[in-house]
C-alpha cells in the first residue's frame, strides 16, 4: 500500500522550503485581511415603495424590498449599476432603489443599533424635515434653537430623577427622538418635546442626532 504525504511549500526567489504551521497561520491572516467586507450603512426611506407596482424591473420585483416613508433600512455595500442597494429592514431583505432613500450620516455603532431598534424616523418627502410633531411651535420664540437628540437609555423621572420636582420632567425610552428647545440649564437638563409632551430631560441620557 502506497503512502502519500502532502506538504505545503513556500517558494522564494532564493530558496524553497516546507511551510511551517506559523507560516500557514500568517498566510491565513493576510488573506483574511484582504477579503472585502461590505460596509454597513443606515438609510431612511423618503417615499413609499411597492415593488410589485413601482419597480422598473418587473421580472425581479419580487427580489426588491418594500418600505414606507421614514422606515430605516440597513444597507450593505455600494449601489449596483442599476442604482439599487442591497438592503434589510423589518426582518426582510432585498434590493433598494437609491433614489427613494437617503443615508443617515452616523458612524457610532451603538447609535446605529438604537436607530435600528426604533425602526422609523419622522421625515417628510424632502428627507430631512420633521413631521407635524413640531409644527405647532406658537409658544416657542423664533430665536430659540430647536435641535433633535436621540435617547441613549430609558428614563423614568419618578425612579431616576435627582430632583424633588420630577413632575416637571419628561419620561422617555431608549431610541426616542426628542426635540430639544434652547440650551442646557445649570443642572444639566434641557427642555424637550416628545410627541407633543414637553418637560425637562437630562442631557447625559441624550446624544445629538446625526443630521443636526
Amino acid at each position: 500500500m502506497e503512502t502519500r504525504l502532502e506538504l505545503d511549500v513556500l517558494i522564494y526567489p532564493n530558496e524553497v522550503r516546507i511551510a511551517t504551521p506559523e507560516d500557514l497561520w500568517e498566510w491565513e491572516l493576510e488573506t483574511a485581511s484582504q477579503v472585502s467586507i461590505p460596509t454597513v450603512r443606515l438609510f431612511v426611506a423618503l417615499y413609499p415603495y411597492n415593488p410589485a407596482a413601482m419597480s422598473p424591473n418587473y421580472e425581479t420585483a419580487a427580489e426588491e424590498l418594500p418600505f414606507v416613508p421614514g422606515q430605516i433600512i440597513k444597507v450593505f455595500g455600494d449601489k449596483d449599476r442599476d442604482g439599487f442597494y442591497d438592503g434589510e429592514s423589518g426582518g426582510l431583505s432585498g434590493y433598494v432603489p437609491s433614489n427613494m432613500v437617503s443615508e443617515i450620516p452616523v458612524d457610532d455603532e451603538y447609535l446605529k443599533h438604537l436607530l435600528m431598534q426604533q425602526g422609523f424616523l419622522p421625515v417628510d418627502h424632502t428627507g430631512f424635515s420633521p413631521t407635524s410633531d413640531m409644527s405647532d411651535v406658537s409658544s416657542v420664540s423664533d430665536e430659540l434653537v430647536v435641535r433633535r437628540m436621540v435617547a441613549l437609555f430609558d428614563y423614568d423621572p419618578w425612579e431616576s430623577s435627582p430632583n424633588v420636582d420630577s413632575e416637571d420632567e419628561l419620561g422617555f425610552r431608549s431610541g426616542d427622538i426628542i426635540y430639544v428647545l434652547g440650551d442646557m440649564d445649570q443642572d444639566g437638563f434641557y427642555f424637550g418635546d416628545l410627541h407633543g409632551r414637553r418637560g425637562l430631560v437630562p442631557s447625559n441620557f441624550l446624544q445629538p442626532f446625526p443630521w443636526d
